[in-house]
């Protein structure tokens, strides 16, 4: 199994399919194999690249604070382990944020950026929820029981329990320690990209469900608001987690909008 170290953690990163590289970084707390229902459409045509943040799954969970910089030079690390120098990167949730992180500090390493169901941090950032913070503050819960408190807020009302209950189990296999799970929320607190979203060059898709009640769309719509030339795909009847919500919409507008990047740089032959 590939690792690879950075800043004091040993880190967890696979690859899946071949042709153009695409970096997938996944949210709070959720480990890469959370990819699973997005991951085998998408390597169908690209070389996809996932890590397990520090903090869950097969990555190590240091003591402190995990601040988005600091797993975006993860991310970094795991496209060096990979051998590969610039890719397309697609970050969900916190993932989100560790992605526009990574656009702003390594510009030149990312040829093209989606953002799903994320925010920007900061002041103007729309607050979810109250009950989902609750929910996401949870303790003396079981795994399962915590699990099971956030499904109203991450899911949509129509999505069938049989699906849902497929990504649990997934989820159940890598379920966070309580301080590797602080330490990526610490750093999601402290974060704040909105002030510097206009210096974002790479070409970017927005994705986000209209009924997302952890992460309000309206999260999205300012994103692509603020970084030039981006596009934003709203998804009706999906919540925060759209991949398992809508499947089919979602991978659509992602595989449209990487193989629009492609043909691009063939024919300015970038």
């Amino acid at each position: 199994m590939p690792f690879t170290e950075n800043q004091g953690a040993k880190l967890y990163w696979d690859e899946q399919g071949s042709g153009e590289p695409l970096l997938l970084i996944m949210g709070l707390s959720y480990a890469s194999n959370m990819w699973h229902r997005s991951r085998p459409g998408l390597a169908k045509k690209y070389r996809t690249i996932a890590l397990d943040n520090r903090g869950v799954g097969q990555s190590d969970s240091p003591p402190g604070v995990y601040p988005i910089a600091l797993m975006a030079a993860d991310a970094a690390a795991a496209l060096d382990a990979a051998g590969v120098e610039s890719a397309h990167v697609f970050g969900v949730s916190m993932g989100g944020m560790i992605a526009q992180e990574f656009a702003l500090n390594y510009p030149h390493r990312v040829r093209s950026l989606i953002l799903g169901c994320t925010a920007s941090g900061g002041p103007t950032a729309v607050q979810a929820d109250p009950e989902a913070l609750q929910a996401l503050m949870r303790q003396g819960m079981t795994p399962e029981e915590s699990t099971e408190a956030i499904i109203p807020f991450i899911y949509d009302a129509a999505t069938p329990r049989a699906r849902i209950d497929e990504d649990m189990a997934v989820r159940m296999k890598w379920y966070p320690t309580l301080h590797g799970y602080m330490g990526q929320l610490q750093g999601i607190m402290s974060w704040e990209a909105y002030s510097r979203l206009p210096q974002i060059t790479a070409s970017t898709l927005v994705v986000h469900g209209e009924t997302d009640r952890l992460v309000p769309a309206a999260n999205g719509k300012l994103i692509a608001a603020s970084i030039p030339g981006a596009k934003l795909v709203l998804i009706p009847n999906a919540s925060h987690i759209f991949e398992t919500d809508q499947p089919g919409v979602a991978e659509r507008a992602i595989l449209e909008f990487l193989v629009a990047q492609s043909s691009l740089t063939h024919h300015t032959g970038a």
